[in-house]
């Protein structure tokens, strides 16, 4: 039994260290990544429950994909779950910080450098983007749902206000409209 487990804190591990290799851009550009081993491949968490920890993990302190990870992780193996997802996800950032800390001075000035970063961030964007719609598809289901991403967004369009602010607003939207309070339709 103990072999099993150990086994079943590997596969966690080296789920998420490869989420974490693979991940350019925070945690909105894993999504996914997430989706497609988390989700569909390994079955640990559905979309909506991906969607959920990425709301939690919006209004935590810390890294959002060390948060997400630290979720999915807990909810396959508790405590253990937790400390391996966490290591899984954070080791390849340390892996590559470390070997880039120690190179980057020597290639930074190098166009071929500067033109392979500003790929990366047009590649991260497109998966934001890629993500974003996954996540409307899945978080947006009725006419609520559009009044509270609307408000979520002009929120944090146009006003300078923590992200933790519209969360929690809409969290408390969405226990009112399930409550029957103010109900939209």
């Amino acid at each position: 039994m103990r072999v099993i487990a150990v086994y079943e804190l590997i596969q966690i591990f080296s789920a998420f260290f490869k989420v974490g290799m693979f991940t350019f851009g925070g945690g909105y550009a894993m999504l996914p990544l997430l989706q497609k081993d988390i989700v569909q491949k390994r079955g640990w968490a559905t979309d909506e429950e991906v969607i959920d920890y990425y709301a939690i993990s919006q209004s935590l302190p810390g890294i959002i994909a060390i948060n997400i990870s630290m979720l999915v992780g807990y909810g396959r193996k508790r405590t253990p779950g937790l400390v391996a997802a966490a290591l899984g996800m954070a080791s390849p950032s340390l892996i590559i910080i470390l070997i880039i800390a120690t190179f980057i001075k020597n290639f930074q000035h190098l166009d071929f450098v500067r033109h392979a970063f500003n790929g990366i961030r047009v590649a991260v964007a497109a998966l934001i983007v890629s993500s974003a719609v996954s996540m409307w598809k899945s978080g947006v289901k009725d006419a609520a749902g559009l009044v509270i991403f609307a408000a979520a967004l002009l929120a944090f369009t146009f006003i300078d206000i923590s992200p933790v602010l519209p969360v929690i607003a809409g969290a408390a939207a969405g226990i009112a409209i399930k409550l029957g309070v103010g109900k939209i339709r």
